[in-house]
């Protein structure tokens, strides 16, 4: 783990596209501010491991193709011209 010293205002790079910037700091935290392109995804860890562990329940049901297509319709009927 890299441990870098940054004071209000400063920032660090990642990678050449990530810059995390010290915004404020208090008693109770620190205030990051994250400038990212859109294809990088940035997330608290806790909602980094929800999202995790949601993709991994999600990847251990299995449904039945006939099931999932019943579902597919479902949520999708054909529009009154056919199509």
């Amino acid at each position: 783990m890299l441990v870098i010293t940054r004071k209000l205002e400063q920032s660090i790079v990642i990678g050449g596209e990530v810059e995390v910037i010290v915004l404020g700091v208090t008693k109770d935290g620190v205030r990051l501010g994250i400038k990212a392109p859109r294809s990088v995804q940035v997330h608290r860890r806790e909602v980094f491991e929800a999202i995790a562990a949601e993709n991994r329940a999600a990847a251990e049901t299995r449904v039945p193709v006939q099931d999932a297509a019943a579902l597919l319709r479902a949520a999708h009927p054909p529009k009154a011209d056919g199509r």
